[in-house]
This record gives structure tokens, sequence and C-alpha cells, in this order.
């Protein structure tokens, strides 16, 4: 009996040596793994941001809206001008272009030849297309900056000088055919009332035998 408690006893410290020996190395193993490192008390993990990220600030200032080139400052006053002297009226325009007449600076002459344009007359058209050749030709630098707009107007007015010299050529041909229609309609008005004539003239009988005609004597 003694030897089965003394059995049982060294069977159960064995199991727990074991069972101790096992906890033991598990506690030793844990106690080999590194620690994890610790961080300064002032180091806080902060994360750089880019400039252009930044709150407050821009990555590129804004740029300035340029002022016009005093070269352009001519062509900008030009289609103002242009825009302005088509809503004249006939009065308007006429004293436009008596206040502009012999122009020398080259943006009056393009002001006149604008103002000259809106008349609608051949002869005024004429006019601002010559004024619009010296302007062209001149090499000052004001008159180079209005050279893009002077052969666009030269250019539009040599087209409408064409329309109109090929309008007053229809018309004039138009108005001969009417001539020529008139005409021919008067001639037939006139052969009409010949015949008209003719057939009203009253119908006149042939003459008759003279009474007295030798009658044959009886037998």
């Amino acid at each position: 009996m003694f030897l089965k408690a003394d059995f049982f006893a060294q069977a159960t410290r064995r199991r727990l040596w074991a069972s101790g020996g096992w906890l033991a190395t598990a506690l030793l193993t844990g106690c080999t793994l590194p620690a994890a490192p610790k961080l300064a008390p002032d180091a806080t993990p902060t994360t750089a941001m880019p400039p252009a990220a930044r709150p407050g600030k821009l990555a590129f200032p804004p740029l300035a809206a340029p002022n016009p080139a005093p070269a352009n400052e001519g062509l900008l006053r030009a289609l103002a001008y242009a825009d302005r002297v088509r809503t004249l009226s006939a009065t308007e325009l006429g004293q436009e272009v008596a206040r502009l007449n012999h122009p020398v600076v080259p943006l009056d002459q393009l002001q006149l030849a604008l103002a000259l344009s809106q008349l609608r007359q051949p002869s005024e058209l004429t006019r601002a297309q010559e004024l619009l050749s010296r302007l062209l030709v001149n090499t000052d630098a004001q008159a180079q900056a209005l050279h893009p707009l002077a052969r666009l107007l030269a250019a539009r007015y040599g087209e409408q000088r064409r329309l109109e010299d090929l309008l007053d050529k229809q018309t004039q041909q138009t108005r001969d055919a009417q001539r020529r229609l008139e005409q021919t309609q008067d001639r037939l008005e006139a052969l009409k009332a010949i015949e008209r004539s003719l057939t009203s003239r009253p119908h006149t009988p042939a003459a008759q035998a003279p009474a007295n005609r030798a009658r044959p004597t009886a037998p």
C-alpha cells in the first residue's frame, strides 16, 4: 500500500517538475527576447509637409495682369472707335469727318477712314482706301502697330468696292433691259393700233353696171 502511495507521489512530483521545467523554460525564453525600443520623451514623430501643402502659403504667387503695351494702345483705341462710329447718325458722321479732316497722326487717319466708310458713298469709300494706303506705307512705330487693322480694313473696303461696282453694272443692265422691253411694248401697241384701224374701216360695195348698157335688140 505504501509502495503504491510512494509510486503515485513520485509520479506526481515528476509531472510537477516536468510542468515546472516547461514553465521555467518558457519564462527563460521570453526573457531572452529583445525588448521593443522606447522613444525619448521629447521625440514626437512628425511628417514633413511640402511648402505647397502648408496652409496659409502658396507655392506660386499670383501673377499680376500685365498692362497693355504703349504700342497696342492705339490699336485698342481704334477698335473702340470702330465700334462707336458705326452707331452714329449721318449728321454725327459728318461732324466726325469735319473734325478729323486732313489728319496727320496715324490713329486719326485710321479713324477718318472708319468714319468715311460709314457714309456708304463710293467717293468717300475711295477716300478711305487712300487713307489706309498712306497709313500702310508709314514705317513709324505708331503706324506699324495699326498695320494689321489697316490691312484688314483695306481688304474689306476693296471687296465692298468690287461688290458695289458689280451691283451698279447689274443695275445698269436691268435698266437697259427694261428700256428695250418698253420699246418693244410700244412697237407692239403700234402694230395693234394699225390692225384695229384696218379692221374697223367700212366695207365699200362694188360699182354697179351702168343702166344704160346697150341692150340687145329684138329680132
